[in-house]
């Protein structure tokens, strides 16, 4: 009787699984931007939470994906029609002006997001 030979799975298997680690490190969540730091409590949740991201370039993602302003209310209204609460939190850059980021903010509100969260760093130095 002849037995099937796994090894060739089995090596398939551990380059698959080598190929992950090595990958999982590069899928972050969201667009890199340098965020303000503060000292802020940090809030508790298990819950999916929608990011909107703008970066220096005054480009806005909702979680990974582009959008314009023209169409951001609309797409935001379109997401949370189906969603029991209406929260999100918003990640800007430093550097980015004042001006922009209350657009961004009157933009989520008038689509109905009833929380906005705003996501910072903490200090990496501690004060004396």
């Amino acid at each position: 009787m002849s037995d099937i030979n796994v090894t060739p799975l089995v090596d398939v298997m551990l380059v698959l699984l080598i190929i992950f680690m090595v990958t999982a490190p590069m899928m972050k969540h969201g667009m890199d931007v340098n965020l303000p730091k503060t000292e802020a409590k940090v809030i508790p949740g298990e819950d999916e939470r929608l990011i909107i991201t703008v970066t220096t370039d005054n480009k806005v993602y909702i979680d990974d994906f582009e959008t314009d302003m023209a169409s951001f209310r609309n797409k935001l209204e379109h997401i949370f029609q189906t969603r029991p609460n209406k929260e999100a939190f918003l990640r800007a850059d430093e550097t980015i002006q004042y001006g922009f980021v209350a657009q961004v903010l009157a933009q989520i509100r008038e689509a109905g997001v009833t929380k906005v969260g705003m996501i910072t760093e903490p200090y990496t130095t501690k004060k004396k």
